[in-house]
């Protein structure tokens, strides 16, 4: 099956949603399917309001209209609620193409903290923009039932996985030479540094040992000065990643509004268990008492989380390996018919290649983006 992807989330960005996707098409390739990716690196773009570093495409229509006609896809997903997202669901809907999309975040909740838009402003909009689309992914099943009750049509459980190989099991913390001698316990966060991840609420928890943050954010520098002795990494290489996660004791997720929780996933895949509020994503994705422990007290939580071993832990993400997970996500495409499908032209998609590297495509030939 040839699949088109169009997400306005992409590398270079680095976030959840990213990795989820990167990691999703390798898996797909891996199972023999073929996946051409549109994406905002082949558009000019301009920065999205609020969140440096996440780049949004400007303009897309008639280029986006292209790469979709010339990738003669057997079926298309829309990952992203972006301006691609929008041009391919037009694009779709004039070609009478079937199509299936995804929930990914809380983007109202999200546009309400930033810009004050309402709530029911902003699901109303994503309803509108869902609406046609023959299969909603939906992360989890909390947010599944919240999305039924505000009138989502077609939606479809659909959790993404974890790379169980780059994240492996560490049955005892390691040392991290970029910082030296850590006073244990250590805790550790990893994740964008905005007002809805509620990073605060770790930062100032009172519990002994060490803090470590990596990701970066519209909050970073402020957080920073407000809080000295925390040990900030900013931004890795997800392989770097991986070492961080092995010296951590503990994992504290103290967002109470995310429905994804990729890092939660991470983490326990390395063993190490995760501190949460009881709230959609850390409910499904961790359990009570099995890949670490919830309250909504996050301290008590933090300590009842030191109890859970590492193996406890690495067995609950196994539960989500990319091999389970990319077999749901097929399950749900829709095929489009043989007559629907679209003619090649001259323009390009995208891939991941075995290296990891984006290729372009053509029906002529295959050439490395740089």
């Amino acid at each position: 099956m040839k699949i088109l992807l169009v997400t306005d989330a992409w590398q270079p960005q680095v976030h959840g949603l990213v990795s989820t996707l990167v990691d999703l098409v390798r898996q797909l390739q891996v199972n023999g399917q073929e996946v051409v990716v549109i994406q905002p690196g082949q558009f000019h773009t301009r920065p999205c309001p609020g969140h440096p570093g996440l780049e949004l495409a400007l303009f897309p229509g008639a280029r986006l209209r292209s790469l979709m006609d010339s990738a003669q896809a057997d079926a298309i997903h829309i990952a992203t609620e972006g301006p691609l997202g929008w041009a391919a669901r037009r694009h779709c809907l004039r070609r009478g193409l079937p199509f299936t999309t995804a929930f990914h975040g809380r983007l109202p909740e999200m546009l309400k903290t930033a810009f004050g838009l309402p709530l029911s402003w902003g699901y109303a909009l994503l309803r509108r923009f869902h609406q046609p689309s023959s299969g909603v992914l939906v992360p989890n099943e909390g947010l599944l039932s919240r999305l039924k009750a505000r009138d989502f049509q077609h939606l479809r459980l659909w959790t993404p996985g974890v790379d169980t190989h780059l994240f492996a099991l560490s049955d005892r913390t390691r040392s991290l030479a970029a910082l030296g001698p850590l006073a244990h316990p250590v805790s550790l966060y990893v994740g964008r540094l905005s007002a809805e991840k509620n990073v605060e609420a770790f930062l100032s928890l009172d519990v002994p040992g060490s803090k470590v943050v990596c990701g970066k954010g519209p909050m970073a520098s402020g957080l920073r000065a407000r809080y000295p002795n925390v040990h900030w990494l900013g931004e890795l290489p997800r392989h770097e990643l991986a070492q961080v996660y092995a010296a951590a004791d503990v994992f504290v997720f103290p967002c109470r509004g995310e429905t994804q929780g990729q890092a939660m996933l991470e983490a326990m895949a390395c063993g190490v268990p995760v501190a949460a509020h009881p709230v959609d994503g850390p409910l499904q994705l961790v359990g009570q008492n099995l890949g670490g422990a919830l309250h909504d007290d996050l301290r008590v939580a933090w300590h009842d989380a030191l109890k859970i071993q590492r193996h406890q832990a690495r067995d609950r993400a196994l539960l989500s390996g990319w091999g389970r997970s990319s077999a749901v996500f097929l399950s749900h495409l829709v095929v489009l018919p043989r007559h629907r499908r679209q003619r090649p032209r001259s323009d390009f998609g995208v891939r991941i290649n075995e290296a990891g590297a984006i290729t372009k495509l053509s029906h002529k030939r295959h050439s490395v983006v740089e």
